[in-house]
């Protein structure tokens, strides 16, 4: 990917990162979808396809711009009506699904997903080649709890068609975690083979320092003293590692070209800030040029106040 410049920039929320084409869209929908006549329909429609279709293949792009719009559209009309009008349409299904299940787990009700299923299973014979049916699948089978071996057959199904396709190992990581039923160990094990088999800049290089995060927000969760002292998870071998393995090589111009880097690059200057490698997190705060993501920075606050606050302390006397 091509990092932004170095100079400082006014800090701003953009799911679509650095994505300048899906930038363009969500405006457009934004102004487009507040009415819900057919016409509008099929206006939106025709706009995602124009995206959707471009760089046929790039599956990593095309899975964060499909996560980004069925976030977007949660609560419109728009993707039920399309995938109404164009039952035969793999795009169409697939972002339905894929909003039916980010509205399901935002609302706390998994069973609201159950039609998710067949939708996943129809896009999937559709567009065979295409990984993001089984990924949209993957977050079914995690927000219900499937069983592993059903719920590990639909991460195969991801990784037949895209080996490291970022969405599916964060949602097996997700669904391999304690708080999903899951536990400590088996996102050790995880991790550990991944990360003995995987490109250092892979779409899924964030996992690692993922881990690490979600363990250090689950020290911080527990409150009292266990969350006083939490800055102490940095300063274990395994932590400090994850982050020596990526902090000078994520931010180095050109290294990390995957469509959701920025977000990996907020993840690293959140870590290292946590762990307080000020000098270190001082050039990935550069590289991120203030496009800021609302996870991890939104735990401790509102994200845009949590990412001054930091990219302030880490520049302090340099």
């Amino acid at each position: 990917m091509a990092f932004l410049s170095s100079r400082r920039r006014r800090t701003r929320l953009a799911p679509e990162l650095d994505d300048q084409e899906l930038g363009r869209l969500l405006k457009s929908l934004r102004a487009t979808t507040r009415t819900g006549t057919i016409a509008t329909t099929d206006l939106c429609a025709a706009q995602i396809t124009r995206l959707l279709d471009q760089d046929p293949g790039d599956w990593d792009r095309r899975t964060h711009r499909i996560d980004v719009l069925a976030d977007f559209l949660t609560a419109s009309h728009l993707p039920r009506s399309w995938a109404a009008r164009e039952p035969r349409s793999a795009d169409a299904l697939v972002l339905h699904a894929w909003t039916m299940v980010a509205d399901a787990r935002a609302q706390g009700r998994p069973e609201d997903a159950s039609e998710a299923t067949d939708l996943c299973l129809r896009a999937a014979e559709i567009a065979p080649d295409d990984p993001t049916p089984w990924v949209a699948l993957l977050a079914v089978a995690r927000l219900q709890r499937w069983a592993q071996p059903q719920a590990f057959g639909v991460w195969n199904e991801v990784l037949a068609r895209d080996r490291w396709n970022r969405e599916a190992y964060l949602g097996m990581l997700g669904y391999l975690s304690p708080e999903e039923g899951g536990s400590r160990i088996q996102v050790l094990e995880f991790v550990d083979t991944l990360c003995a088999r995987m490109p250092a800049n892979a779409p899924c290089a964030g996992i690692e320092l993922t881990a690490q995060v979600l363990q250090y927000h689950s020290v911080l969760g527990r409150g009292g003293f266990e969350a006083l002292v939490a800055r102490n998870h940095w300063s274990h071998a395994m932590a400090a590692q994850a982050l020596d393995r990526v902090a000078h090589t994520w931010p180095q111009p050109g290294f990390l070209r995957h469509a959701r880097a920025l977000a990996d690059l907020n993840l690293l200057a959140y870590a290292l800030m946590a762990a307080d490698r000020r000098r270190d997190a001082a050039p990935v705060f550069e590289a991120l040029g203030g496009i800021v993501t609302s996870w991890p920075w939104a735990l401790g606050g509102e994200a845009l106040a949590e990412y001054d606050q930091a990219q302030r302390r880490a520049t302090v006397g340099l």
